[in-house]
C-alpha cells in the first residue's frame, strides 16, 4: 500500500489503521495526501500499472469554497504560519483529545496553495471507476475542516462513502 499524508503531517498512516487496506495495489491519502493518491492512481491507470483501490480519508475538497475565502486563508498562513497551524492542528484534532505531535511537520506556503487551489475532477474519478479501481472515502462526521457533507454530495456517484459518527478530520471521536 502506498500513503500520502496530509497537510502539515508526516507518518500518521497508523492514526488510520482500521480503515487502511495494507494491500499492495492500493494507494490511499489522508487529507492533502488524498489529493495527491488520486494523482498516483491516475497516473497508475494510465501507465498500465495495476491498481485495485483507491482509498481518500478526510479528502480536502474544497471545490465549494470561494476563491476569495481560500486567498484569505493563503494571507494568514503567509502572515503568521506557527499560529496558523496551531489553530489548524487544534481543528484537526477536534473531538478528539488525541496527540497528535509525532505526526506534525512543518508545511509551506505552496503547499498549503496546492492544497486549497486543487480542483477534483470528477470525469477522471469515474475513469478510475471505469478501469475497476474501488474508491473508498472516508469522512468523519463532525469534520471542522471541510464540509463532510458537500464532500459526500460531491464523491457520491464515484465512490464508496463512509461516515464516522462523533468524528472529526482525523477520523476520530471524543475517546480519541
Amino acid at each position: 500500500m502506498q500513503f500520502f499524508s496530509g497537510f502539515g503531517f508526516r507518518a500518521e498512516k497508523v492514526l488510520f489503521r482500521q480503515y487502511l487496506d495494507p494491500g499492495e495495489f492500493t494507494v490511499a491519502g489522508f487529507s492533502r495526501g488524498a489529493q495527491r493518491a488520486f494523482l498516483e492512481a491516475l497516473r497508475k491507470v494510465q501507465q498500465g500499472e495495476r491498481l485495485q483501490k483507491l482509498q481518500l480519508l478526510a479528502p480536502a475538497y474544497f471545490d465549494y469554497l470561494p476563491k476569495a475565502s481560500k486567498h484569505k486563508e493563503i494571507l494568514t498562513f503567509a502572515k503568521n504560519p506557527e499560529a496558523y497551524m496551531r489553530f489548524f492542528y487544534k481543528k484537526v484534532v477536534y473531538p478528539a483529545t488525541l496527540d497528535i505531535t509525532p505526526f506534525k511537520a512543518q508545511p509551506t506556503l505552496g503547499e498549503l496553495k496546492e492544497l486549497l487551489l486543487f480542483t477534483w475532477d470528477g470525469s477522471k474519478l469515474a475513469q478510475l471507476r471505469e478501469m475497476g479501481v474501488e474508491i473508498e472515502v472516508y469522512l468523519g462526521e463532525y469534520d471542522t475542516i471541510i464540509d463532510s457533507k458537500k464532500c459526500a454530495a460531491f464523491f457520491k456517484p464515484y465512490a464508496t462513502i463512509y461516515t464516522i459518527r462523533g468524528a472529526g478530520h482525523l477520523l476520530r471521536g471524543k475517546d480519541g
